[in-house]
């Protein structure tokens, strides 16, 4: 059989593929979803381009098929068509067109482009976030607030949040589709952007610069509250932890073996993710469902499901020195970290 001929028996399958692949994905992960003003706006300048093109197409598919037929050959004549090279007239519409073309999608997409490029950061009605890219997790801190977190990003519904972008190692990208779009955050260089929600909901983020082995696990959440529940949050944040006694001995194991590299209290960045709060976030490691089980076996040896990450494996059949009990009672611990 050729190829050819299988070819076109795959094309079926192929074409079903296809339109069954196109129902898949997250609606929180998804430029063509917006929630937010900058996110609708993008997504109007892609509309807006998407039909310009496909009306070319049109008119030149349309052109094509007249000139075919109105102009074919016929059977007995034998006659010369009118020749139309150089005609000025034809000249000036097939250049005036594409430049009016041109206008129509270069004056809305250079408008937003600056005014997506507005620096909020002077705002004092704008919540000010500091993003520090590592490999690879997400560091956020509200330098306003004194707080800092990693991971989860919490923000405020209907409120300006202005971002200052920076990375601590190599290049990435932070990006939340559904908000807007990315920008870079390259070691030594500060990037500004913002973003604003429009409704309560959890929304996907992505790192989209290849930044080394893990670099398609490097996720993370924005969560977007009612403003009461913001500012609650804040200051649950601010708030000391309380440790019930039954977490005090993983408490003791954590202090010994993590704290020199992870804070648990929100004042602080810290070398590693802030693990302040850990109890209410949605995700381990921007990856895993957040299950004791899931905790467990990535204290255990996180290489085996992050490659690339910094974290040492702790558990001793991964050459660390923590027995499974040792640490069952660090994940007891760090369940109460609310």
């Amino acid at each position: 059989m050729s190829q050819l001929k299988k070819f076109w028996r795959l094309l079926p399958l192929l074409a079903v593929m296809t339109l069954m692949l196109t129902g898949c994905g997250d609606p929180t992960l998804s430029a063509l979803v917006p929630k937010g003003p900058v996110a609708t706006e993008q997504l109007y300048l892609m509309k807006l381009s998407l039909f310009i093109m496909i009306f070319v197409v049109i008119v030149v598919f349309a052109i094509y098929v007249y000139v075919l037929i109105r102009f074919r050959k016929r059977k007995g004549d034998e006659s010369i068509p009118k020749q139309v090279e150089g005609s000025h007239v034809l000249e000036i519409i097939w250049t005036v067109i594409p430049i009016l073309l041109l206008l129509v999608l270069a004056v809305p997409t250079v408008s937003y482009t600056f005014k997506h490029s507005e620096n909020y950061n002077k705002n004092k009605d704008a919540i000010h976030v500091k993003v520090t890219a590592h490999q690879f997790w997400w560091q956020f801190e509200y330098p306003d607030l004194g707080i800092a977190t990693a991971q989860q990003l919490v923000i405020p519904k209907d409120k300006i949040i202005a971002f200052d972008v920076v990375s601590a190692d190599v290049a990435h990208a932070f990006w939340v589709p559904s908000l807007g779009g990315k920008v870079d955050t390259n070691p030594g260089i500060r990037n500004t952007l913002y973003l604003q929600a429009d409704e309560i909901a959890t929304f996907q983020g992505r790192c989209t610069e290849l930044c080394g082995a893990s670099h398609a696990l490097m996720n993370f959440t924005v969560a977007a509250k009612s403003e009461a529940d913001f500012n609650a949050w804040v200051a649950k944040m601010k708030a000391p932890s309380t440790v019930p006694a039954s977490a005090q001995k993983g408490e003791e194991l954590f202090k010994e073996n993590c704290m020199s590299c992870h804070a648990v209290n929100a004042s602080g960045p810290g070398v590693a993710p802030n693990l302040k709060g850990f109890a209410d976030r949605d995700t381990l490691a921007g990856i895993l469902e957040k299950t004791p089980e899931n905790l467990a076996s990535w204290i255990h040896n996180p290489q085996a499901l992050k490659p690339g990450n910094k974290m040492p494996a702790f558990g001793k059949e991964a050459n660390g020195k923590l027995d499974d009990n040792q640490i069952k009672d660090i994940v007891t611990y760090l369940q109460t970290l609310k």
